[in-house]
């Protein structure tokens, strides 16, 4: 006997007609409409676990893809034949060297010339030298030693040194493959001695990726951010990136906090800075005027480090405020960004990003791709709602058309019409309660959103950002977190080196080259030069 509770749902069923009477056609016509009705049923219980798992935060289906809004409002290319890109003639970059082939000939055969063929290809081999330096020992005493040639720098030779780190940074290579490839082709290396050459004595390498920092912040008309996920000393970290179209720059810390991201504006900087930019800060976050007045009035306004700045806050009292905000927090805020401004960094530079809420100091611009990806990925459930999200997206993406029109040819009646254009969409009502949340929200944003009127050089998107950083994300996952914090600087500065230089049109093997002191290697100035010579003013 079947339990009750197994066919409770048939209750409600009329009973089927009597199958026994039907003839072999119907009963294949009945057939059909059940397989029917079975596959649309099927299909709805597909749609409702989805929704479900989506609403209980569980895995579903991938990630809907994104909205290409840039590439959707690219002007259409013009219609007619468009003539066919060849590869054309490949030019090795190297010198050629002519090698005359024989042929076997019969006698009487009348010589034509030749019939040329190039070929590029690789010499990979191991090298030792075993220098001789002589000694010498003066009459009064003194040992006189040969020196070893230029670039020599432990027993591994210059090359080797560039061939680890270009595999190892540049060629997203993992210790254990690039330990076998050295051994594979005669290098006698242990796995300590790779960690060393990857990550002892590069300083000056370190101080470099400093000063492309330095000079990036310094003659840019903007930069634009982001960060990721990044571990390290088994903590979990974030790295940040800063950049734009001619540098990158890495710094992985403990935290994403506006601390952070001002510490790292600083460009390794230590000092805390008291002037009109820090005070100005403090009163745009809503700190006290009376705090303020103690700070203004101590004679001291410029402190060495973070243990002077907080022993001065210890001494005005601040320290011991419980209110909110933060008196402590804010005066340290402000008091780095004084600190950024008094080193001439981001003077009058426009900080794009995505809306995370640390990158919002100074002149700040918002990424209008991931503005419009809140509209997209917002959640319907009926036709309303989904025709309301469509008309909204579709006058998104004209008007974002407009904005890289105004890029080509800025003019200010073209602003004021960009200005209120803005205010008609996004004060607009939909009937679909959480979009009007959303314009609302995306319209207390109009300055950031619409600096380009007043910036038209700053770009509409952080794309160039979340290009560079995935060369980190990549290094993470093949190579997971560091340990040292001389790998992790290492890891930041050999990363954005190789970045730079692929902006800037240099070879990273040319770059490692010179400075490694490769025999014969191009010589490259440092890098901060060609960055500081392409960004300046004409």
């Amino acid at each position: 006997m079947p339990r009750r509770d197994s066919v409770r749902f048939l209750g409600d069923v009329p009973p089927p007609a009597n199958l026994s009477a039907l003839t072999r056609a119907e009963l294949e016509a009945l057939l059909l409409e059940l397989f029917g009705k079975v596959s649309s049923l099927e299909a709805k219980l597909g749609e409702q676990r989805e929704e479900i798992a989506r609403l209980k935060g569980l895995k579903g289906r991938p990630v809907i893809k994104p909205s290409g809004m840039d590439k959707g409002t690219e002007p259409p290319k013009p219609a007619g034949h468009v003539k066919r890109r060849f590869r054309g003639k490949v030019k090795p970059f190297v010198e050629i060297k002519d090698e005359v082939i024989r042929a076997d000939i019969p006698p009487g055969s009348v010589f034509k010339g030749y019939e040329s063929f190039e070929v590029q290809d690789l010499v990979i081999s191991a090298k030792a030298t075993r220098y001789l330096r002589e000694r010498w020992v003066t009459p009064d005493g003194k040992t006189i030693l040969a020196p070893l040639p230029e670039g020599i720098e432990g027993h591994f030779g210059p090359e080797l040194r560039r061939f680890v780190l270009m595999q190892y940074h540049q060629g997203q290579s993992t210790m254990p493959r690039l330990l076998g490839l050295l051994r594979s082709v005669g290098i006698a290396i242990s796995k300590r001695q790779l960690v060393r050459l990857l990550n002892e004595n590069h300083a000056a390498f370190i101080a470099e990726a400093q000063d492309v920092l330095r000079a990036g912040l310094q003659t840019s008309p903007f930069v634009s951010v982001d960060d990721t996920g990044a571990r390290h000393a088994t903590q979990n970290g974030y790295c940040t990136q800063i950049g734009n179209d001619w540098f990158t720059w890495f710094g992985t810390r403990t935290s994403k906090t506006r601390l952070n991201f001002l510490d790292l504006l600083r460009a390794g900087h230590t000092d805390y800075v008291l002037n009109d930019a820090a005070y100005a800060y403090m009163r745009a976050h809503d700190l006290s005027a009376t705090s303020i007045a103690l700070l203004a009035a101590a004679a001291q306004t410029q402190f060495a480090d973070h243990a002077t700045w907080r022993a001065h806050l210890d001494q005005l009292g601040l320290s011991t405020l419980k209110v909110r905000p933060d008196p402590v927090q804010i005066a340290t805020e402000g008091a780095l960004w004084g600190s950024v401004q008094a080193h001439d960094f981001l003077r009058d530079a426009v900080i794009l990003s995505d809306d995370a809420g640390q990158f919002n100091v100074g002149r700040h611009a918002l990424c209008w791709v991931h503005a419009e990806r809140l509209v997209h990925k917002l959640d319907t459930f009926n036709d309303q709602h989904r025709e309301a999200q469509a008309r909204v997206r579709g006058l998104i993406w004209d008007f974002y058309a407009e904005l890289r029109a105004y890029r080509a040819k800025p003019g200010k009646r073209q602003a004021r019409a960009l200005c209120a254009r803005f205010d008609k969409i996004f004060l607009g009502r939909t009937g679909f309660v959480a979009l009007d949340r959303l314009l609302a929200r995306l319209h207390a944003n109009k300055a950031e959103l619409l600096m380009v009127l007043e910036r038209p050089e700053i770009p509409l998107h952080t794309n160039g950002s979340e290009n560079d950083i995935r060369c980190y994300v990549t290094r993470r996952k093949i190579s997971a977190g560091t340990r040292s914090e001389a790998g992790r600087d290492c890891r930041d500065a050999f990363l954005s080196l190789g970045k730079t230089c692929d902006k800037l049109g240099i070879a990273a093997w040319d770059y490692l080259g010179s400075r490694l002191k490769v025999a014969g290697a191009a010589i490259i100035e440092p890098l901060d030069h060609y960055i500081r010579a392409r960004q300046r003013p004409a």
